[in-house]
């Protein structure tokens, strides 16, 4: 059997593709990386030397709960400046949290209404004003559903070692 070894890249449809371009340029830190000669607007962006993000226009509906998670390497800065722009959505999975492996989630939309996840290393410390905001609440997102299928720890994290 083949074994998958990595996510290269991910693909997001956007509404905007120049929108979407300086979002992720000038708010995210992506560098632009040259994309194939497609016949629709298209861009990629390099993460890193292994991972992209790949935006695409067109006029398909996006998910209210699916979404992308991307590590940043400031989450302090981030979260304020999210919520400056009044992005921040907490709808789909809740307020601003610290996950119990102690990397901090939020949620934001970008420009064409895609999720994106943010989160942090979980031994970056965080500003204490984080967890006296209005968008902040203590503990994992509780859904009400009460349906535990799946597979599920208590030591579960978003990062592992090597």
């Amino acid at each position: 059997m083949a074994k998958a070894l990595k996510i290269n890249h991910v693909a997001l449809i956007v509404k905007d593709l120049e929108a979407a371009c300086i979002f992720y340029e000038k708010e995210l830190g992506l560098e632009p990386l040259p994309a194939f000669l497609f016949d629709y607007p298209t861009a990629f962006f390099k993460f890193n030397d292994q991972q992209q993000l790949h935006l695409t226009e067109w006029e398909d509906t996006h998910s209210f709960r699916g979404h992308i998670c991307v590590q940043v390497d400031d989450i302090n800065t981030l979260f304020f400046r999210m919520k400056a722009l009044g992005i921040i959505d907490i709808q789909p999975w809740g307020k601003v949290r610290r996950l119990p492996d102690g990397a901090i989630q939020m949620f934001v939309r970008d420009p064409s209404g895609n999720l994106v996840e943010f989160s942090s290393d979980p031994e970056y410390p965080i500003d204490l004003k984080i967890f006296e905001d209005e968008l902040y609440q203590e503990g994992i997102y509780v859904s009400g559903r009460n349906d535990f299928r799946g597979y599920k720890s208590k030591d579960a994290t978003l990062y592992h070692k090597k």
